[in-house]
């Protein structure tokens, strides 16, 4: 049974807490995090291990940088001379079986530099508990220091750290070892048990959305409908197949336009799709935009489309933050079947679920919602009523402190 509790906590002790970078533009629920724990009364030490900026809404961020690994001449043989078990333990997990991929491969050994490096300072100015947001780089990070320091740590694992390549290459271990993992889905907490990760230590906790946004509900002129996409452009995103359904959608003579929010490495290959499937009239890409656009972009559209798939290297998405985003502004969601998305949208509910490849589902979907006042202000209401019960970031992030070890 997925653990929750409506305990709450707040304390003034130091919490580290470990970011890959921060902040990051595309992680908005992140930022939402820090603010619900600050305004909770946690005395918090963010550190970004890559990069980052110096300064969050007046709260600094200490940016680890690639050179400071310089230090690792010196400090690698004193901590194997100080922890020699502890480094041998290290060594021989490093060579006891391949990374899932090259980019976790790096980010593990970044991990482990920066707690070689970061140790001394945690020595001397302890902080009461560790938290790494992702079970990748800053999990390994905590772990080491954990182990280095004898400082309790906890970590996040998700979507990319449960999914991609089978999981981040030491999860077991991580998980194994934290008084804690926290998980934003039911589809990653049911991984997470299969691999033999403690259902007692497994808090299954959504992320939030603080405050909640205005709900505008449904515009009452829908003759052009506006579709809004906000996503990495990456394979997981199922942009491509999106594109098609555009094309359908043209086809049918539905009245649309459409705007893809979001940057990434498919960019070039999607702009030529859509010329090559003559959607320039009707699809933008509008690149990455700050969330003040976005804010704006929500409450002008209609529609967000998901289409997510899993990738080939077996890369899903959980539950992505921009559809109860979408939900609590009153935009009808109309997403592709998967695990994550479908824990907030119930199809005719919360919003639709069409297959993929089934192209007259989602006209017939897209036109239902452009015609039938009824039917979408009842889903938009509900849909509302989903994330206020759901996606509360102020009462998720109490869950979550409730069960570390900082005193009440």
């Amino acid at each position: 049974m997925m653990k929750e509790t409506t305990k709450e906590a707040v304390s003034s002790d130091r919490i580290a807490i470990f970011y890959t970078t921060f902040p990051v533009l595309s992680e908005t629920f992140l930022q939402r995090e820090v603010r619900a724990l600050t305004q909770l009364g946690i005395d918090l030490e963010i550190h970004s291990l890559h990069r980052g900026k110096n300064l969050f809404e007046g709260l600094p961020v200490s940016c680890f940088r690639k050179w400071n690994l310089g230090a690792l001449l010196w400090r690698l043989p004193m901590e194997w001379g100080l922890n020699p078990g502890i480094m041998n333990r290290m060594c021989r997990l490093l060579f006891s079986r391949q990374p899932p991929s090259g980019l976790n491969f790096w980010e593990n050994l970044f991990g482990i530099g920066f707690a070689l490096v970061k140790a001394p300072y945690f020595r001397k100015n302890r902080p009461e508990h560790f938290h790494a947001v992702w079970a990748s780089l800053p999990a390994m990070a905590a772990w080491l220091l954990s182990q280095l320091t004898g400082i309790s740590f906890s970590t996040g694992a998700h979507a990319y750290d449960v999914f991609e390549s089978g999981g981040d290459w030491f999860l077991r271990e991580k998980t194994k070892e934290a008084i804690l993992v926290q998980t934003s889905t039911a589809a990653a907490y049911q991984r997470l048990l299969a691999i033999g990760c403690s259902g007692e230590k497994v808090l299954f906790v959504r992320r939030g959305l603080i405050p909640m946004p205005r709900f505008r509900g449904a515009r009452s002129d829908r003759k052009d409908l506006k579709i809004l996409c906000i996503a990495r452009l990456v394979e997981k995103k199922g942009l491509f197949k999106q594109l098609k359904i555009y094309e359908f959608l043209q086809k049918s003579g539905v009245s649309f336009s459409a705007r893809i929010i979001g940057d990434g490495p498919l960019r070039r290959k999607l702009k030529e799709s859509i010329n090559e499937l003559e959607l320039e009239d009707v699809v933008t890409l509008l690149g990455a935009i700050s969330q003040e656009e976005v804010a704006m972009e929500l409450q002008k559209s209609d529609i967000l489309f998901h289409t997510g798939i899993v990738a080939k290297n077996g890369d899903r998405d959980g539950l992505p933050n921009v559809i109860p985003e979408a939900m609590a502004c009153g935009v009808a969601v109309v997403i592709s079947p998967g695990e994550g998305a479908e824990e907030a949208i119930t199809d005719g509910k919360t919003g639709m679920v069409c297959g993929i490849k089934d192209l007259t589902a989602w006209v017939n979907a897209v036109s239902r919602i452009q015609n039938d006042d009824v039917f979408v202000n009842a889903m938009l209401n509900e849909a509302r009523l989903w994330v206020e019960e759901n996606f509360n970031a102020l009462q998720n992030t109490k869950k979550l402190i409730a069960h570390l070890p900082i005193k009440s």
